[in-house]
């Protein structure tokens, strides 16, 4: 029983570092990959962004197409419709 009171209040001693801490640091290479890395992934989300947009706005311009032609009641641009648009 004492001995066990006697271990928990001796000090434990703390380990020395083995390894420099400056050392572990990314440094100067580390930054620059990591610079590459955020402006190729902001370059990747802006291209992303673009052809989403563009994509979009080739859907509105055929929903305003099929409108236009649904309001005229044009029977004759029916083979038309069905062929694939570009």
């Amino acid at each position: 029983m004492i001995e066990a009171i006697l271990a928990a209040v001796t000090a434990t001693p703390t380990p020395t570092p083995t390894v420099d801490p400056n050392l572990v640091t990314p440094g100067p290479v580390g930054f620059v990959i990591v610079a590459v890395i955020v402006v190729f992934a902001a370059l990747l989300i802006w291209d992303m962004q673009r052809r989403i947009r563009r994509v979009r706005y080739r859907e509105e311009v055929r929903a305003e197409l099929d409108a236009e032609e649904a309001a005229h009641g044009d029977d004759a641009g029916e083979g038309e419709r069905d062929a694939p648009r570009s």
